[in-house]
């Protein structure tokens, strides 16, 4: 697997720099009158105009968090606490205010006020799906440092409160952080300058990002209690990651430009099958990538029996003897390295891997094609990230 671009977060931020799948810069234009020249230098303007806007929607993130926690003093340490953890655990990549931003600009958006309000929603609005998640997978640390619910129980440790007393306020300060977070989200949209039809829509949309998002939690969740065949990791992938990671990020932006249902209905293509793409991925180097590069441990998957298109695969091509190696380590709470091992050789032995590149192939490749439809620079900005995600998958 490649060591590059281990999240959607690093692939956009790359795309976003104009840097190609093998992260070469691209050049910027002299004023000379090529087609070359012109389009380099339209994507370096856009690229400009787009980390412009992206410090914008940090100011705004930034000034949200302290007016919450401000509002919240009034409550006392424990309240104030949960608004510092939950400011902490916001921030990366910003990939999916990125996306609204990219629309909004691409598609002729010329107003900030309007739009990065909109934009730090969707980030709010992944931190709550972040901090929910790790609650549901029992998981008290994020790419090598505490989430919400890991500084909680720092904290009540350093009041002396051991962990059998501290599990219920750890569990409450995940779930209530999540929920500040969603809330928060809406609380943005209502800030943005938009009119009201256009706030309506985009609110509309965040309904649908986490009513779709629950539903993909649902399936995820459930899936070990069925087996590989009975489960479509795709289904999953789309409606737990594609819809709030990509196609909501990407239509919120567009319906504050004003963009047509034509443009819209691209953008839900291009952002559905690229969303299914990181995710197939991310569970690709879940069990093969380097945890030194991923952040991500490669036995959580596979102790939790996580019902990935890889597993399927597996699954579905494996000779009988084989699929009872499956079964014996897949699923085990208490798998080792070792165990993990016999479960990569039969996962390699089957071509399951091979299997999922292509499908991830095959989604970037209607990516594409959507994205070839969209006006410059846009267009050419979405075209990048689709090859860059196909760099990741190599």
């Amino acid at each position: 697997m490649s060591g590059t671009s281990t999240t959607i977060d690093d692939v956009a931020e790359r795309s976003a720099a104009g840097t190609s799948p093998q992260g070469s810069r691209v050049a910027v234009a002299l004023p000379r009158e090529s087609a070359r020249d012109h389009a380099s230098a339209t994507r370096e303007g856009f690229a400009a105009r787009l980390d412009e806007a992206l410090a914008a929607t940090q100011a705004t993130l930034t000034e949200h968090l302290a007016r919450g926690a401000a509002r919240a003093s009034t409550g006392g340490r424990p309240v104030t606490d949960l608004w510092t953890g939950l400011a902490d655990q916001v921030g990366g990549k910003l990939v999916r205010p990125r996306l609204t931003l990219a629309a909004y600009l691409g598609l002729g958006g010329r107003d900030l006020q309007e739009v990065t309000p909109v934009a730090a929603a969707q980030e709010l609005l992944h931190t709550a799906m972040l901090v929910h998640d790790d609650l549901l997978d029992h998981d008290e640390t994020r790419r090598g440092r505490s989430n919400l619910a890991g500084a909680t129980r720092s904290r009540l440790a350093e009041a002396g409160i051991d962990d059998s007393r501290a599990d219920v306020h750890v569990q409450a300060a995940a779930l209530l952080g999540g929920d500040l977070a969603i809330a928060g989200a809406f609380e943005l949209v209502l800030g943005s300058s938009a009119g009201p039809g256009e706030k309506l829509a985009v609110t509309g949309q965040l309904v649908r990002a986490v009513q779709v998002a629950v539903a993909g939690e649902v399936l995820d969740v459930s899936g070990p209690l069925l087996a590989p065949s009975d489960v479509d990791p795709e289904l999953v992938a789309e409606l737990k990651t594609a819809t709030y990671t990509c196609v909501v990020p990407l239509r919120s932006g567009a319906i504050l430009a004003g963009a047509d249902a034509a443009t819209c209905a691209l953008l839900e293509t291009y952002g559905r099958a690229l969303g299914v793409a990181f995710q197939l991925v991310d569970d690709l180097l879940g069990v093969f990538g380097d945890a030194r590069v991923t952040g991500k441990s490669t036995l959580s998957d596979l102790r939790e029996g996580k019902r990935t298109l890889l597993l399927a695969c597996a699954y579905g091509r494996a000779e009988p003897a084989d699929v009872a190696l499956l079964d014996q380590h897949v699923g085990r709470a208490d798998l080792t390295e070792a165990g993990a091992a016999v479960v990569r050789a039969v996962m390699r032995r089957t071509a399951a891997p091979e299997a999922v590149r292509a499908t991830v192939t095959r989604h970037l490749d209607v990516a594409r094609t959507a994205a070839a439809e969209l006006p410059a620079p846009l267009g050419r900005y979405l075209l990048d990230l689709a090859d860059s995600f196909a760099d990741r998958a190599a």
